[in-house]
């Protein structure tokens, strides 16, 4: 197991070829995909022939940006995915923050606690100059976890989806950090990096 990053309660590591049931199960949750696909589960092929294979060249390209598989530091069980990886604006040093867990994760902070570790190695180590995340305006739940990570609403948009899904209609939001707006919370805990790991952005 590689992994990527530890915090109080949660371990982030790279995803392997043996996830694809963990990833699977957690998109059959109807509740989990509510605002990402109206509910429909991503099949099995999906996972094997795109989304793993994504995750994958993420790590070979840019090491300590991409994917993560995050478990709960105590009894090791599988809680969803944590998304660093770079945006594909052409001046660099942005990265998209996202985040997945299973419906019994919810609630108990992780959400929020994986993204601040995550936003602080970026900020400390990686070198990335501004965190950007995006989810649906009706999406309260995600967006409370953006403003709690230290995420400041930027606008409101809207996409032309070929499908879309209850609550399109409002629109999407994003939300953002830069660098130079960061501060760690006085008396926080920053996570702790495995050894060996360095900058890789």
């Amino acid at each position: 197991m590689t992994v990527h990053l530890t915090t109080e309660r949660l371990v982030l590591r790279r995803f392997t070829a043996a996830d694809v049931d963990l990833l699977v199960e957690l998109d059959a949750d109807p509740e989990v995909t509510r605002y990402l696909t109206g509910g429909r589960a991503t099949p099995r092929e999906v996972v094997e022939r795109e989304l793993l294979p994504l995750y994958f060249d993420h790590y070979e390209r840019y090491r300590e940006l991409g994917w993560w598989a995050a478990e709960d530091r105590a009894g090791g069980d599988f809680l969803g995915w944590f998304e660093f990886r770079p945006t594909d604006r052409p001046d660099g040093g942005e990265v998209e923050l996202g985040y997945r867990l299973r419906r019994p994760a919810w609630g108990h902070g992780y959400a929020t606690e994986g993204a601040r570790a995550l936003i602080h190695r970026g900020f400390t180590e990686l070198g990335v100059r501004r965190v950007v995340a995006y989810t649906m305006a009706v999406n309260a739940g995600s967006r409370r976890v953006m403003e709690k990570a230290g995420l400041r609403y930027v606008r409101t948009f809207h996409e032309d989806y070929p499908e879309p899904i209850p609550g399109t209609e409002s629109g999407e939001v994003e939300y953002a950090l830069e660098a130079a707006g960061y501060a760690p919370e006085a008396g926080g805990r920053e996570p702790r990096s495995p050894v060996g790991a360095g900058p890789g952005y």
